[in-house]
């Protein structure tokens, strides 16, 4: 049966998979609809996203799309392990501000599915890192924001001390400076 683990942010769910295992390796059913609507998470994948990052202590992130091209994702790792952060971002919320996290690993096979309002990051625990991600709604570049991955207001407790970053993320804003687009209902 599928582990599904709500975190301290109940919003983000860390999703575990059962493994059948035997001589030859494992089978493993990594999404099952069936199983997303018993858990009350109602969601319809569009397209799956894949990642390589070669450095240990790489991160992506912290990134969201705007409303209307808004993306809830499910995070998973087919090679290596990363440190997976979702960030509350919606306006009025009680956990405004607030991030969980969780490790992914591609010998567990966990999962951590981020909602929509919520900015996302990983950083990589090992080298040449594989990330697959389902997303619930298109790619649109002028939808596209971010948070900078080291804002002293989220204080996230990354596993690295060398952060390797894109030019782009780089210059990403601190939450203090974004307008967020999300809504607490």
């Amino acid at each position: 049966m599928t582990s599904i683990t709500r975190l301290d942010i109940p919003e983000v769910v860390l999703i575990t998979p059962p493994r059948f295992q035997d001589s030859r390796g494992y089978f493993s059913e990594t999404y099952k609809k069936s199983a997303f609507d018993a858990a009350g998470l109602d969601l319809t994948f569009i397209q799956d996203n894949e990642s390589l990052s070669t450095t240990p202590g790489t991160i992506r992130g912290l990134h969201f799309q705007a409303p209307p091209f808004a993306q809830a994702k499910l995070v998973r790792v087919i090679q290596g392990a990363v440190f997976d952060v979702a960030v509350d971002i919606r306006k009025g919320s009680p956990t405004f501000g607030k991030w969980v996290g969780a490790t992914l690993t591609a010998e567990h096979g966990e999962q951590l599915l981020i909602p929509h309002g919520f900015a996302h990051a990983f950083c990589t625990l090992t080298p040449d890192v594989k990330v697959l991600y389902k997303v619930d709604g298109a790619y649109s570049k002028v939808s596209e924001g971010g948070i900078i991955w080291n804002d002293p207001d989220l204080a996230i407790t990354w596993p690295t001390k060398e952060a390797v970053v894109s030019d782009k993320d780089a210059e990403l804003p601190r939450l203090k400076d974004l307008d967020s687009p999300f809504v607490y209902s």
